[in-house]
């Protein structure tokens, strides 16, 4: 008998089943209960015998007695198996997509921004979540189910083969055959698990989406629109997954056929020879029994198959992610980055996105500047002139594609990741906080910030009054990226993580930009005070927040086309007299 699955198994599907085998303890003792649940069916099957023999033909009362019990030990045994054997496979299965999950949380945060501009939050969201539990139903379902019902046609097998081997032999004949749809149909719902899975991907990042800019939704009146998306989506995936129950559904009934093919043969045999009294009724019906028995964990294998199949193009997709590696790599013995003062040097830098790709067009183009510790550099210009992407690339969320950045001397692509960004406190234009305490949010990055640090930070930030007044004070949940804030409150809480991190280097990325003016002036100050023997980039729109800076470069098209004092570069009539102008409409 020749079992012929549609595995095609690669690397990553090895990789798969040595972490199954890891669990190899949790396995023995499950395919020993299998073993006992097989050898209940055949038993079940085998007592068929003296039920119709001794009982019925020959009225034993003695057997009348011991067959019930027998068959109650019997069952009792084969359900005891059958309980740890589902307890023991769920949890191997449930430890491994723990481990999956795990794994591609790890790995997807050690990637570099890049990979997270160029993938789908909602893409990656179904990875680790739908994509994972497929594969927890193969682990659970199909090798616990493979295991089993291998098991138990071995053991119905043998049964009959011992009851009369000459009508085994003859009603086998049409077994082979009903290994063919497991081949069959495996493959085919392999290709079309894929495309449902890359369906529900979508489907993930467009509630993502959707959820998250439901305010401009309904500003602009779209929700109609939204809604007939959705729906077209959802009936995209209806009709990838209809074409996987047809696949699935029609292997039922061709098992069904086969087994009734291979029962009939069965029955004209055993029935001739109980004719020409060569065979026992008990026999036969015993036989008949096993042999209803075998078919149906063969049909069962079919319907497993299924689930490996769609666990493989599972672990496909996981796999791809994975196997990504990060641009940014640490050297092997890396320096590291010591605390204290520093002096950057940002060396003819060259940056291009397209690391890989045929796009060269170059955003930042031979960028040289030098800042002093404790010496604040502004940087301005247009949108979309490489001001964000320049401080970007000095804690390494992307490699420069030419050039050098050096701190104190040391090259960053040599320096120790972990030390590096350790150096460095970042205020961003768009306030990132996360759906927990106000406690926790200002101590990001600082856990072991005792709680006068904490409150500190807040009052330097201007943040401590509005901390107060909320119902838990510093306990106060903020909500899903802050949304049971103001944007001004928002961003001092950013400033106030940025304080209490007290790093050497900071990088202020449009850091007053959601504030009144009135806090404005309140924040500037405890940005100031918070500067001073720092090394500070700061990257503004309202020039009226870096005239205090030692030094303003601004940065036309990737190239740094002027730098001076905000008075030196107002009296040049240059670039930045111009943005000047614009700004306060004195043109």
């Amino acid at each position: 008998m020749n079992l012929k699955f549609n595995f095609d198994l690669k690397p990553r599907h090895r990789q798969l089943i040595e972490i199954i085998r890891s669990h190899w303890g949790a396995l023995v003792l499950a395919g020993i209960c299998m073993l006992i649940m097989a050898g209940g069916e055949a038993a079940t099957a085998w007592l068929m015998k003296p039920a119709v023999d001794d009982v019925i033909i020959d009225r034993d009362r003695t057997m009348l007695l011991i067959i019930p019990i027998v068959i109650l030990v019997v069952y009792l045994v084969k359900g005891t198996a059958m309980y740890f054997q589902g307890y023991l496979m769920n949890r191997v299965g449930r430890s491994i997509i723990r481990e999956f999950r795990n794994k591609l949380y790890d790995h997807i945060h050690d990637l570099p921004l890049s990979f997270f501009h160029s993938e789908k939050t909602g893409v990656l969201m179904s990875r680790i979540i739908n994509d994972v539990n497929i594969i927890k139903s193969m682990v659970s379902n199909a090798v616990t189910g493979s295991l089993r019902d291998a098991c138990s046609v071995i053991a119905l097998t043998t049964t009959t083969f011992m009851l009369d081997w000459k009508m085994a032999s003859f009603t086998f004949l049409v077994l082979p055959a009903a290994f063919y749809p497991i081949h069959a149909f495996g493959r085919r719902i392999r290709k079309i698990s894929t495309r449902g899975q890359i369906a529900m991907a979508e489907l993930s990042t467009f509630l993502h989406e959707t959820f998250a800019g439901a305010k401009i939704i309904k500003a602009f009146g779209m929700e109609d629109y939204e809604k007939a998306r959705f729906f077209n989506k959802t009936k995209n995936l209806y009709k990838i997954e209809m074409k996987e129950v047809k696949v699935d559904e029609l292997s039922s009934p061709v098992m069904e056929l086969i087994g009734g093919i291979g029962i009939a043969v069965g029955i004209y045999y055993g029935g001739y020879r109980i004719f020409h009294n060569t065979l026992t009724p008990g026999t036969f019906f015993a036989f008949i029994s096993a042999t209803a028995m075998l078919y149906r964990p063969v049909r069962k294998l079919n319907k497993l198959n299924i689930y490996i199949q769609r666990g493989l193009a599972a672990t496909d997709r996981i796999y791809d992610i994975l196997e990504r590696e990060s641009e940014i790599v640490e050297k092997e013995t890396p320096i590291p980055i010591p605390s204290g003062s520093h002096h950057v040097v940002f060396e003819n830098v060259c940056f291009h996105y397209d690391q890989d790709g045929d796009n060269k067009e170059l955003v930042l183009d031979h960028v040289s500047l030098d800042a002093q510790p404790g010496e604040v550099v502004a940087l301005v210009g247009m949108s979309g002139g490489g001001k964000t992407t320049l401080v970007n690339l000095l804690p390494r969320f992307y490699d420069i594609s030419a050039g050098a950045i050096l701190i104190d001397g040391i090259d960053i692509r040599d320096a120790d990741i972990a030390s590096l960004r350790r150096q460095i406190a970042i205020v961003t234009q768009e306030p990132i906080l996360f759906n927990e305490s106000v406690r926790n949010n200002i101590a990001y990055g600082n856990a072991e910030a005792s709680d006068e640090a904490i409150e500190q930070a807040a009052r330097d930030a201007y943040a401590y009054d509005f901390i107060k007044n909320m119902p838990e004070g510093f306990e106060t949940p903020i909500g899903e990226l802050g949304n049971r804030l103001s944007g001004g409150e928002k961003q001092r809480l950013c400033i106030a993580r940025a304080l209490l991190k007290d790093a050497p280097i900071l990088i202020l990325d449009e850091a007053t930009s959601a504030l009144d003016s009135e806090a404005e002036v309140v924040v500037q100050k405890a940005l100031e005070n918070l500067m001073k023997g720092r090394t500070t980039f700061v990257i503004a729109h309202r020039l009226s927040t870096i005239t205090h800076a030692h030094r303003i470069l601004v940065l036309v098209k990737g190239r740094i086309v002027e730098k001076g004092t905000h008075e030196e570069l107002l009296n040049r009539d240059g670039a930045y007299r111009k943005l000047y102008n614009m700004q306060f409409g004195n043109s």
